[in-house]
């Protein structure tokens, strides 16, 4: 069985962390996001297939031609077409039954274990409250699929697409068949649309377990909470830990990396190798110190993820946010995660003012950005790739270089 990931789209939302990477390369605790999907599926297919397009050639340096031991095919989506338009980019590969999964999607091994059980072609669905956001299934007496609605304002069901699947081969043929969309795209849903008129069963896969999709920053700092909370009780790994550090619940120093006199980490938090903390830092919340990383004197972050190289060198505040590869913060800089009046963090997406849900959300920063001494983030604000601050600014609206 194959396991066919998709991962060619832009992921402009996820902007500015995406505008010198593609998505599925993000990071989720030790690992990222595709090599996740990849976990996931691994004791279930033989072989991956991934279908690239925007930094698809990042994709194939980073992943390689294998992963754990099974082979990893790469085929191009030349132009964000639509899912059904992706998997068909798969057909010169696939020969035999397969999977469709999502690059930038957590879930649990549970789902595409489930659709692997299942007899053929299947979709797999999950229990909401609310379905209106989603595309909702309707289901035969015998639990097969019967229908798909997208976004109704009356839901026939609470059972919502989960956006994963199950084929065999046939359904390339389909795919040829599917019209065009009312945006322009070719839809898999319209695909099983013509499966069904086929007289084709569909088993429904229930799946139970977590589903985020990871499309907007802040949903990356939930994805790494969640990879965090994975961690085992206690301390772990072959860091060199100083005297006078003070380590409380799970906390993970990798090979090669250091924790200074002075430091101390409330976990769950993962110091990654090469990574240098302190002296006398604080850590606390599900934080991720990413690869030769520095946290420096008398530095505080809080629930946060600093990604390969970035640096926040002394006297600085860090909470809830994402510092891209190779960031640089000056001294005393501080980023604030709260808002005065109690209401959620707002953040600009693709130019709509978004409600993220979050009390606490601090700076978004780009890849490379820096920041002058004593500068002053914003709750919510973007810093885009390359961009810098002056010392003593302070940044109350995103700052994104010229496109």
């Amino acid at each position: 069985m194959y396991g066919v990931v998709l991962a060619a789209g832009r992921g402009t939302r996820m902007r500015p962390l995406t505008d010198r990477r593609p998505k599925p390369l993000l990071p989720v605790g030790d690992r990222t996001l595709l090599e996740s999907v990849f976990d996931t599926a691994r004791d279930v297919v033989d072989e991956f297939v991934v279908v690239t397009g925007y930094r698809g050639e990042a994709i194939r340096e980073s992943i390689g031609e294998s992963y754990r031991g099974l082979p990893v095919h790469y085929v191009e989506q030349p132009e964000a077409l639509g899912t059904a338009h992706a998997v068909a980019q798969a057909e010169p590969i696939v020969d035999d039954e397969f999977l469709v999964l999502n690059g930038d999607v957590v879930v649990d091994a549970s789902l595409p274990r489930a659709l692997a059980e299942a007899d053929g072609t299947a979709i797999a669905a999950t229990e909401v409250e609310d379905p209106r956001a989603y595309g909702v299934l309707s289901t035969t007496s015998d639990g097969a699929l019967a229908g798909i609605v997208e976004k109704p304002d009356d839901p026939p069901t609470t059972l919502a697409n989960v956006g994963c699947y199950a084929f065999t081969p046939e359904v390339f043929a389909y795919i040829d068949r599917t019209p065009e969309s009312d945006r322009g795209e070719y839809e898999i849903t319209t695909t099983i649309d013509l499966l069904l008129d086929d007289g084709h069963r569909i088993d429904v896969a229930p799946y139970e377990g977590t589903w985020l999709d990871v499309g907007r920053p802040w949903e990356l700092l939930k994805a790494n909470e969640l990879a965090l909370a994975e961690l085992g009780d206690g301390v772990e790994g072959a860091g060199t830990v100083e005297d006078d550090v003070h380590l409380h619940g799970p906390v993970v120093v990798e090979e090669g990396a250091r924790v200074k006199s002075g430091v101390y980490v409330e976990g769950p938090a993962l110091i990654r190798e090469g990574a240098e903390v302190g002296p006398n830092a604080y850590l606390r919340g599900a934080t991720v110190v990413g690869p030769n990383a520095h946290v420096g004197h008398s530095v505080e972050v809080k629930n946060s993820v600093l990604m390969a190289d970035a640096s926040v060198g002394h006297l600085s505040y860090v909470g809830d946010s994402v510092l891209g590869r190779g960031v640089n913060f000056g001294a005393g800089t501080n980023v604030a995660n709260l808002r005065h009046d109690g209401e959620h963090v707002r953040v600009t997406v693709k130019g709509d003012r978004v409600d993220t849900g979050r009390r606490k959300l601090g700076a978004i920063v780009g890849d490379e950005a820096k920041t002058g001494i004593n500068t002053s983030l914003n709750a919510g604000v973007k810093l885009g790739a390359g961009e810098t601050t002056a010392p003593g600014e302070t940044l109350t609206r995103d700052r994104s270089p010229e496109r």
